[in-house]
Protein backbone atom coordinates (compact mmCIF):
# COMPACT_ATOMS: atom_id res chain seq x y z
CA UNK A 1 0.00 0.00 0.00
CA UNK A 2 2.44 2.81 0.80
CA UNK A 3 4.66 1.48 -2.04
CA UNK A 4 1.66 2.61 -4.43
CA UNK A 5 1.15 5.68 -2.10
CA UNK A 6 4.84 6.31 -2.66
CA UNK A 7 4.55 6.21 -7.04
CA UNK A 8 0.91 8.00 -7.25
CA UNK A 9 0.40 10.54 -4.78
CA UNK A 10 2.31 13.80 -5.75
CA UNK A 11 2.42 17.41 -5.35
CA UNK A 12 1.79 18.76 -8.90
CA UNK A 13 2.88 22.46 -8.01
CA UNK A 14 6.13 21.02 -7.01
CA UNK A 15 6.32 19.17 -10.37
CA UNK A 16 4.69 16.00 -9.19
CA UNK A 17 7.27 15.30 -6.60
CA UNK A 18 6.19 12.07 -4.70
CA UNK A 19 4.34 12.80 -1.25
CA UNK A 20 6.87 11.26 0.52
CA UNK A 21 9.41 13.01 -0.70
CA UNK A 22 7.74 16.57 1.13
CA UNK A 23 7.20 19.89 0.46
CA UNK A 24 8.41 23.06 1.28
CA UNK A 25 6.68 24.16 4.64
CA UNK A 26 8.04 22.28 7.90
CA UNK A 27 4.96 22.18 9.41
CA UNK A 28 4.12 19.82 6.21
CA UNK A 29 7.44 18.23 6.02
CA UNK A 30 7.28 17.10 9.42
CA UNK A 31 4.37 15.42 9.36
CA UNK A 32 5.24 13.54 5.93
CA UNK A 33 9.03 12.03 7.61
CA UNK A 34 6.53 10.89 10.58
CA UNK A 35 4.37 8.70 8.57
CA UNK A 36 7.22 7.66 5.95
CA UNK A 37 9.00 6.83 8.86
CA UNK A 38 5.79 4.92 10.51
CA UNK A 39 5.50 2.88 7.29
CA UNK A 40 9.34 2.01 6.92
CA UNK A 41 10.10 4.62 4.52
CA UNK A 42 12.32 7.17 6.54
CA UNK A 43 13.40 9.79 3.90
CA UNK A 44 17.04 11.01 5.26
CA UNK A 45 17.03 14.43 2.63
CA UNK A 46 13.73 14.90 4.18
CA UNK A 47 14.96 14.99 7.91
CA UNK A 48 18.61 16.85 6.73
CA UNK A 49 16.10 19.20 4.87
CA UNK A 50 14.23 19.95 7.94
CA UNK A 51 17.10 20.06 10.32
CA UNK A 52 18.88 23.02 8.13
CA UNK A 53 15.73 25.08 8.58
CA UNK A 54 15.88 24.68 12.43
CA UNK A 55 15.60 28.77 13.50
CA UNK A 56 17.81 29.90 16.45
CA UNK A 57 15.61 29.92 19.44
CA UNK A 58 15.17 25.91 18.78
CA UNK A 59 11.98 25.34 16.71
CA UNK A 60 10.68 26.06 13.44
CA UNK A 61 8.92 27.96 11.82
CA UNK A 62 6.75 27.97 8.05
CA UNK A 63 7.11 31.31 8.04
CA UNK A 64 10.99 31.00 8.02
CA UNK A 65 10.41 29.25 4.67
CA UNK A 66 7.63 30.48 3.18
CA UNK A 67 7.22 33.96 4.54
CA UNK A 68 4.19 36.08 3.50
CA UNK A 69 4.19 38.36 0.35
CA UNK A 70 3.20 40.95 3.39
CA UNK A 71 5.09 39.47 6.33
CA UNK A 72 9.09 39.70 6.49
CA UNK A 73 10.92 36.37 6.69
CA UNK A 74 10.02 34.91 10.59
CA UNK A 75 13.33 34.44 12.83
CA UNK A 76 10.57 33.59 15.80
CA UNK A 77 9.53 29.97 16.06
CA UNK A 78 5.92 28.35 15.58
CA UNK A 79 4.91 26.47 18.70
CA UNK A 80 2.35 24.25 15.91
CA UNK A 81 5.77 23.66 13.24
CA UNK A 82 7.85 22.59 16.02
CA UNK A 83 5.89 20.16 17.29
CA UNK A 84 4.70 18.83 13.88
CA UNK A 85 8.60 18.28 12.99
CA UNK A 86 9.50 16.70 16.59
CA UNK A 87 7.16 14.05 16.16
CA UNK A 88 8.55 13.70 12.58
CA UNK A 89 12.11 13.26 13.61
CA UNK A 90 10.88 11.28 16.37
CA UNK A 91 9.46 8.60 14.14
CA UNK A 92 12.06 9.39 11.98
CA UNK A 93 14.77 8.01 14.78
CA UNK A 94 12.38 4.89 15.77
CA UNK A 95 12.69 3.75 12.16
CA UNK A 96 16.29 2.89 12.92
CA UNK A 97 17.75 6.71 11.40
CA UNK A 98 19.40 7.93 14.64
CA UNK A 99 22.05 10.27 14.33
CA UNK A 100 23.72 12.59 16.96
CA UNK A 101 22.44 15.28 14.39
CA UNK A 102 18.77 14.87 14.45
CA UNK A 103 19.05 13.76 18.01
CA UNK A 104 20.67 17.14 19.11
CA UNK A 105 18.09 19.21 17.22
CA UNK A 106 15.18 17.59 18.97
CA UNK A 107 16.62 17.96 21.96
CA UNK A 108 16.52 21.65 21.36
CA UNK A 109 13.35 22.06 20.47
CA UNK A 110 12.47 20.03 22.99
CA UNK A 111 13.71 22.79 25.15
CA UNK A 112 11.91 25.90 23.29
CA UNK A 113 8.98 24.17 24.63
CA UNK A 114 9.72 23.71 28.00
CA UNK A 115 11.30 26.99 28.76
CA UNK A 116 8.03 28.71 27.59
CA UNK A 117 6.01 25.73 29.85
CA UNK A 118 4.39 24.79 26.73
CA UNK A 119 2.03 27.40 26.49
CA UNK A 120 3.68 30.59 27.63
CA UNK A 121 5.75 33.78 26.35
CA UNK A 122 9.38 33.45 27.34
CA UNK A 123 9.19 37.41 27.02
CA UNK A 124 5.90 38.34 29.21
CA UNK A 125 5.01 34.64 30.64
CA UNK A 126 1.74 35.23 29.30
CA UNK A 127 -0.43 32.39 27.75
CA UNK A 128 0.40 33.12 24.03
CA UNK A 129 -2.78 31.35 22.90
CA UNK A 130 -6.11 30.49 25.00
CA UNK A 131 -6.60 27.86 22.56
CA UNK A 132 -3.69 25.59 23.29
CA UNK A 133 -5.66 25.24 26.80
CA UNK A 134 -8.53 23.05 25.18
CA UNK A 135 -8.50 19.79 23.47
CA UNK A 136 -8.55 18.32 20.00
CA UNK A 137 -8.55 15.40 18.24
CA UNK A 138 -7.30 14.99 15.55
CA UNK A 139 -4.83 17.60 16.05
CA UNK A 140 -3.90 17.73 12.51
CA UNK A 141 -1.05 20.32 11.99
CA UNK A 142 -2.58 22.56 15.29
CA UNK A 143 -0.22 22.43 18.84
CA UNK A 144 -2.14 22.47 22.18
CA UNK A 145 -0.78 21.51 25.76
CA UNK A 146 -1.97 18.08 25.90
CA UNK A 147 -0.49 17.37 22.29
CA UNK A 148 2.83 18.79 23.69
CA UNK A 149 2.74 16.81 26.91
CA UNK A 150 2.00 13.57 25.24
CA UNK A 151 5.08 14.08 22.88
CA UNK A 152 7.61 14.32 25.76
CA UNK A 153 6.10 11.90 27.33
CA UNK A 154 6.54 9.68 24.12
CA UNK A 155 10.24 10.99 23.65
CA UNK A 156 10.73 9.49 26.75
CA UNK A 157 11.68 13.09 28.85
CA UNK A 158 11.94 13.27 32.43
CA UNK A 159 8.83 15.31 33.60
CA UNK A 160 9.71 18.69 35.76
CA UNK A 161 8.50 21.82 37.63
CA UNK A 162 8.36 23.09 33.42
CA UNK A 163 5.38 21.14 33.29
CA UNK A 164 3.40 21.45 36.16
CA UNK A 165 1.39 24.27 35.21
CA UNK A 166 0.31 22.40 31.79
CA UNK A 167 -0.24 18.87 33.46
CA UNK A 168 -2.54 21.13 36.08
CA UNK A 169 -4.33 22.03 33.17
CA UNK A 170 -4.62 18.61 31.56
CA UNK A 171 -6.51 17.95 35.55
CA UNK A 172 -8.45 21.01 35.21
CA UNK A 173 -10.48 19.83 32.18
CA UNK A 174 -11.29 16.64 33.18
CA UNK A 175 -15.04 15.96 34.25
CA UNK A 176 -16.90 14.59 36.80
CA UNK A 177 -17.36 11.66 34.94
CA UNK A 178 -13.76 10.88 35.17
CA UNK A 179 -13.48 11.42 31.16
CA UNK A 180 -11.81 14.35 29.07
CA UNK A 181 -14.25 15.52 26.24
CA UNK A 182 -13.45 16.79 22.83
CA UNK A 183 -12.95 20.84 23.75
CA UNK A 184 -12.68 21.63 20.04
CA UNK A 185 -12.55 20.37 16.74
CA UNK A 186 -10.63 22.02 13.72
CA UNK A 187 -11.62 23.12 10.44
CA UNK A 188 -9.96 20.39 8.83
CA UNK A 189 -11.99 17.10 7.92
CA UNK A 190 -11.11 13.45 7.01
CA UNK A 191 -13.46 10.75 5.96
CA UNK A 192 -13.25 8.78 9.35
CA UNK A 193 -15.87 9.27 12.31
CA UNK A 194 -13.51 9.77 15.38
CA UNK A 195 -15.91 9.21 18.16
CA UNK A 196 -17.92 11.92 19.91
CA UNK A 197 -18.68 15.74 18.94
CA UNK A 198 -17.55 18.92 21.24
CA UNK A 199 -18.16 19.14 24.48
CA UNK A 200 -18.90 15.21 24.96
CA UNK A 201 -16.69 12.39 25.96
CA UNK A 202 -13.68 11.74 24.17
CA UNK A 203 -11.96 7.96 23.83
CA UNK A 204 -8.95 9.91 22.24
CA UNK A 205 -8.61 13.01 24.60
CA UNK A 206 -9.08 10.60 27.71
CA UNK A 207 -6.29 8.30 26.78
CA UNK A 208 -3.70 10.67 25.81
CA UNK A 209 -4.71 12.41 29.31
CA UNK A 210 -4.27 9.56 31.14
CA UNK A 211 -1.06 8.02 30.25
CA UNK A 212 0.45 12.16 30.32
CA UNK A 213 -0.92 12.09 33.58
CA UNK A 214 0.93 8.14 34.65
CA UNK A 215 3.91 9.82 33.07
CA UNK A 216 3.72 12.52 35.38
CA UNK A 217 2.85 10.94 38.49
CA UNK A 218 5.18 8.72 38.09
CA UNK A 219 8.19 10.86 38.20
CA UNK A 220 7.32 12.83 41.37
Amino acid sequence: MIDRVDRRLVFKPLNNRPFLHGETEPCINGRILGLGAYFNKPNHRLATQLLREQLEDGGWNCEAVEPSPKRPKSRRSSFHTTICVLEGLLQYERAGRKSAAVTKARKRAEKYLLERRLFRSLRTGEVIDERWLRFSFPTFWHYDVLRGLDYLRNAGIKPDGRVREAIETVIARRHQNGRWPLNLLHAERIPVEMGTGVGKASWWNTLRALRVLRWYNSAT
